[in-house]
């Protein structure tokens, strides 16, 4: 088999499975402790913060980004300018056209150019889930900045193997099951000052607490005063693996997680003579007979918006991309 689905569902590495199995373990043993997760979920709330340039202080912790951008759509007022990407996932989209906003879609090339003083926030994922295209940041960051507006970043498609760095957002969100190898359950964001002041911690619960430990009944309200007033109650497991895998992100570099991903990437489309881009996500147009032959095959990959998805992470080698681009050959 070869595994290029990664933006579907990232390949757990061996010591994230085996953390997982340790847990489940523990568990059934009757060793499980609630307050012994805290560990693993501030170590990976300090990594992702590492990851992104960031402060701890700045990160959320939740369970799905479309939870996030709930939140951040709570915290605009009713008829707010959001600028969008037409094509982008609808996990993104969703939680700005479910409010009564005024949200503009544009092709995703011209993001950066539809700001405005108009505009109050700009929502955009980072690399496309559907073909693997790199927003461009750079002007995205520029424009908002120039017209003081707010930024929300999915970098779900984008954590692990691209680099961002996350100051020069309002709030930078990510799924880690994906990229991040990690358990389906954790998510993690962090958020500028100017914005935590203004997102309403509606999905708060006992995990957003000042003293979550000791201060848990009864009002009044007495929440963190950090982004951690953000926090929703944690899927346990899905932390252990986060934090295993985390770990080895920071030990590998995102550097050099994008140099490997990038060059198998770019040396299949040389050989199909693609246009080369700086994703690790190949996008090809394919009919109904290729794909069949491609998973016939044992390779497993995804068909989005009608084109093949291949997206190469760590466990793929120059063996993978030989094979793969003889069978489209």
């Amino acid at each position: 088999m070869i595994y290029l689905d990664t933006a579907s569902v990232g390949l757990p590495p061996a010591r994230v499975v085996e953390a997982v199995r340790a847990d489940l373990e523990r568990w059934a043993s009757g060793g499980a402790r609630a307050p012994s997760y805290d560990a693993p979920i501030d170590a990976a709330r300090a990594s992702y913060a590492r990851l992104m340039n960031a402060p701890v202080e700045a990160v959320a912790i939740g369970s799905q980004v479309s939870v996030f951008g709930s939140l951040v759509a709570s915290g605009l007022e009713p008829g707010a300018r959001v600028v969008c990407a037409e094509e982008d996932f609808t996990s993104l989209l969703f939680p700005f056209l479910a409010r009564d906003l005024d949200v503009v879609a544009v092709p995703l090339d011209r993001v950066a150019d539809a700001v405005d003083r108009t505009t109050d926030l700009v929502a955009v994922s980072a690399v496309q889930s559907a073909d693997g295209r790199v927003a461009d940041l750079d002007a995205i960051a520029a424009a908002a900045a120039h017209h003081d507006a707010m930024t929300f970043v999915d970098a779900t498609q984008a954590t692990g193997w691209l680099p961002i760095d996350a100051t020069r957002f309002d709030a930078v969100a990510t799924g880690t099951y994906k990229w991040l190898t990690s358990p389906r359950g954790a998510a993690l964001m962090t958020i500028s000052d100017r914005l935590l002041e203004r997102v309403p911690p509606h999905a708060a619960g006992w995990y957003a607490g000042a003293d979550r430990w000791n201060d848990l009944y009864g009002p009044p309200l007495r929440l963190a005063d950090t982004a951690r007033r953000l926090d929703v109650s944690p899927a346990w497991s899905a932390w252990v693996g986060t934090a295993a895998s985390l770990e080895i992100i920071e030990e590998r570099t995102v550097a050099a997680v994008n140099a490997h991903d990038i060059g198998l990437a770019s040396a299949l489309r040389e050989r199909l003579g693609v246009e080369p881009t700086a994703s690790a996500i190949v996008s090809l147009p394919v009919d109904d007979a290729v794909a069949q032959r491609v998973r016939d095959a044992g390779v497993v990959a995804s068909v989005r918006a009608g084109r093949l998805r291949l997206s190469f992470h760590l466990h793929n080698t120059p063996d993978d991309v030989e094979r793969v681009a003889e069978l489209l050959r």
